[in-house]
């Protein structure tokens, strides 16, 4: 199993370098470091006083790393999560905030959990999640990440089916699977990903 640097590592280099898309709410974003994030951390990288599209192009691959293990796994709390769940769910927590968890309680409300929807990882959430993850004799954990997998995608199907421009994000301009869904698919057994019969169904009424 990865260690939880070797986790970050792969999600910085799925995020890519510097970009400042008009269609991504997040911004201007370096290794999948918003600009927002960087303000609310305060990385004024050059030094002038205010944090800016500058300290974002300077923001460094291991700097990237680094804010993602402090603040979007050992913060949040994911660290305590089962182990076959902590991948996806930190790849999804860098992607979506706190709706990464909003899907997971989603999920577990859904299973029977009595768990609230409120985006964080307490004490509740980390009592029903490792529950869930301990059925099935020794499967669960799978089939945990597995469901989670499969939720996350239709999140992404969701926000594509609402929003216009999210639409590239989800489906190429060739017509296959868009980073987002080959990014939720990353996590899933291949028995899970969908078919391009399957997808090209699934996004037939958004041409």
């Amino acid at each position: 199993m990865q260690n939880v640097r070797q986790i970050a590592e792969e999600i910085v280099a799925r995020e890519g370098g510097y970009v400042n898309d008009p269609d991504d709410p997040g911004g201007a974003t370096n290794f999948g470091v918003t600009i927002h994030t960087m303000r609310r951390l305060g990385l004024d990288l050059t030094g002038d006083g205010h944090v800016g599209v500058a300290d974002v192009r300077a923001l460094t691959r291991t700097q990237a790393v680094d804010i993602f293990i402090t603040h979007y796994f050992q913060r949040p709390r994911i660290a305590e999560m089962p182990e076959q769940l902590r991948a996806s769910l930190f790849d999804m927590y860098v992607n979506a905030g706190g709706n990464a968890v909003k899907i997971l309680q989603r999920m577990l409300c859904e299973m029977g959990f009595d768990v609230g929807i409120d985006g964080a990882i307490g004490p509740q959430t980390l009592a029903a999640t490792h529950k869930a993850a301990q059925k099935e004799g020794g499967r669960g954990g799978l089939a945990l990440r597995d469901a989670y997998g499969v939720a996350r995608r239709n999140y992404y199907f969701r926000l594509a089916d609402g929003r216009v421009a999210s639409r590239k994000y989800a489906r190429t301009r060739a017509g296959g699977k868009g980073g987002w869904i080959k990014r939720a698919e990353a996590f899933l057994s291949p028995r899970y990903h969908m078919s391009m019969v399957e997808f090209q169904r699934r996004v037939a009424k958004w041409a």
